[in-house]
């Protein structure tokens, strides 16, 4: 069975996918979410691949999950470590070179986010409560409050320096109902950079 190793977002917060790592569990898979020093303004992103290459510890059977700010950590880990698979959930998929700081602009993500939110009849300026916890239990928003990290700007201002992509399959997941990165947006970017089509879930 292979291992999944897990990416959070902004903040690096490994609980984030706490209702995740229990599926994977039950289906007999090991699954490890890997905390990142997202606050750390003296962690960069080749020190988040390094928590996510020693979390992976040579385990030869390896499924690479990415979520959000994630996708500019998987490819750093992808060029240190085999991986049989790489699944970005929601994220930003970088160019080589890019910073995250850039990819906003670049992919014209604030303007596909203001446009869906015309669309959805909710406020286009941004708030967690609108656009990541409008459709989380409140028990979970509950629990995860103490648990939220402010993310250091260093990561928007360092360039992801790779080569290009694994040779493996790569698969792009996306929420259908995703206000900060909505669906249409993440098809087109999925397309462009990947070449590659979305697995749309609700």
């Amino acid at each position: 069975m292979p291992t999944f190793i897990l990416i959070p977002g902004a903040g690096g917060v490994a609980w984030y996918w706490h209702r995740v790592v229990p599926l994977l569990q039950t289906a007999g898979h090991e699954a490890i979410a890997v905390d990142l020093p997202g606050d750390d303004e003296r962690a960069g992103l080749s020190t988040y691949a390094d928590r996510v290459v020693e979390a992976i510890h040579g385990r030869p059977d390896v499924i690479l999950v990415a979520q959000s700010l994630g996708g500019f950590t998987a490819p750093l880990v992808c060029a240190r470590a085999r991986v049989r698979m790489l699944v970005f959930v929601n994220a930003m998929i970088p160019l080589p070179g890019e910073t995250a700081g850039d990819w906003w602009e670049n992919t014209g993500s604030i303007t596909a986010r203001t446009a869906a939110a015309r669309r959805g009849g909710y406020t286009v300026r941004f708030d967690p409560t609108t656009y990541f916890l409008h459709d989380v239990p409140s028990k979970i928003i509950q629990q995860g409050e103490p648990r939220v990290r402010d993310q250091a700007e260093r990561v928007f201002a360092e360039p992801c320096r790779f080569d290009g992509w694994p040779d493996a399959p790569i698969h792009v997941v996306a929420g259908r109902d995703d206000r900060f990165f909505p669906i249409n947006f993440q098809r087109r970017v999925a397309r462009n950079r990947l070449a590659t089509n979305i697995d749309a879930l609700p």
